[in-house]
């Protein structure tokens, strides 16, 4: 089994973006046959190489061209008015069949908050509010709130709307994801996360949900390739931009997965975020249960080239 990811990076190196959507579509469809569980569709905005700006919208595409593929969709919460997020969400729900999940989580870049002019000193607010007023929409609920009456139609197929969790890589997250019932699915941890996740979650009421804490040095795009050393010439440059990408914009980020101080592809040689497997090293990590994630488009890597080094490690499944 394994899970695709998207970002959508369509950085100057790489193909174009509107190939690059094509190309997620399909391989989701494709994937869906050959052993993918699902798809993983993160958020962010201001991006100059393009970054997803709408999970639910590539959410959306990938839905209706797939069956069973279950679609994890990271929000950014704070960036959205409830009542509309509510509405794309019923939407999608009845569009995939339930198969539509969220992660919901803060941000942490300046330029987004710029851009749909709020402040970052203000954010734990804005997501609490909106999460309490979304929750209330989707479960179908009137909501009054600043002289505005909202009510969601149509309702969402799933009761009380889908299944939702938090994100983050801080105690605020998980102490914000126990106080509202929520799973934990974190990108990086802290010491004492899943603690205070339990404790919050416990002393709001509530039974711990699912949490996923991923260890520092977890692998969070991998390849496999023939032979490892022409894999690098051929896809290193994509893999680099796209690790330094992340770098920059988490300068001082020493907990979270797929961050590297890498500026070389020999430098991300070295590193566990972006990895090459041979064959045979793939083959003994899935043999062993491992569970792989899969950027096949990673800083826009033409279609063309991508296809093969998806299908090589599909065909190991």
């Amino acid at each position: 089994m394994f899970t695709l990811r998207f970002d959508m990076r369509a950085p100057s190196i790489g193909a174009p973006a509107t190939e690059l959507y094509a190309a997620a579509i399909e391989m989701s469809a494709w994937a869906e046959q050959h052993g993918c569980v699902a798809v993983v569709l993160c958020e962010h905005h201001c991006a100059d190489d393009g970054y997803l700006p709408s999970p639910l919208l590539l959410g959306a595409a990938i839905a209706a061209r797939t069956k069973q593929l279950m679609l994890n969709l990271t929000i950014l919460l704070p960036f959205y008015d409830p009542a509309r997020l509510a509405e794309d969400i019923a939407v999608l729900d009845h569009i995939s069949a339930g198969r539509a999940a969220y992660v919901f989580g803060i941000g942490y870049r300046a330029e987004e908050y710029a851009h749909f002019g709020l402040s970052m000193s203000d954010r734990g607010k804005l997501a609490d509010e909106k999460l309490g007023m979304l929750r209330r929409l989707l479960a179908g609920e009137e909501v009054e709130h600043g002289g505005r009456q909202m009510k969601v139609t149509p309702r969402p197929r799933t009761p009380q709307g889908p299944m939702m969790s938090w994100g983050g890589a801080s105690l605020a997250a998980a102490r914000r994801a126990g106080r509202n019932g929520l799973g934990l699915l974190a990108n990086g941890g802290v010491t004492g996360m899943r603690e205070t996740y339990e404790k919050s979650c416990r002393d709001s009421g509530f039974e711990p949900g699912f949490v996923l804490i991923p260890e520092r040095d977890a692998a969070t795009n991998c390849f496999v390739a023939d032979d490892v050393d022409a894999a690098w010439d051929e896809i290193g440059k994509y893999l680099l931009h796209d690790a330094m990408a992340y770098a920059q914009w988490n300068p001082d980020n020493a907990v979270s997965a797929n961050i590297t101080t890498a500026t070389t592809i020999d430098e991300l040689r070295n590193t566990s975020s972006h990895v090459i497997l041979s064959v045979d090293e793939a083959r003994k990590r899935i043999a062993a249960g491992e569970m792989f994630n899969i950027a096949p488009l990673c800083g826009g890597i033409p279609p063309a080239i991508a296809w093969p080094y998806l299908k090589r490690f599909a065909q190991l499944q």
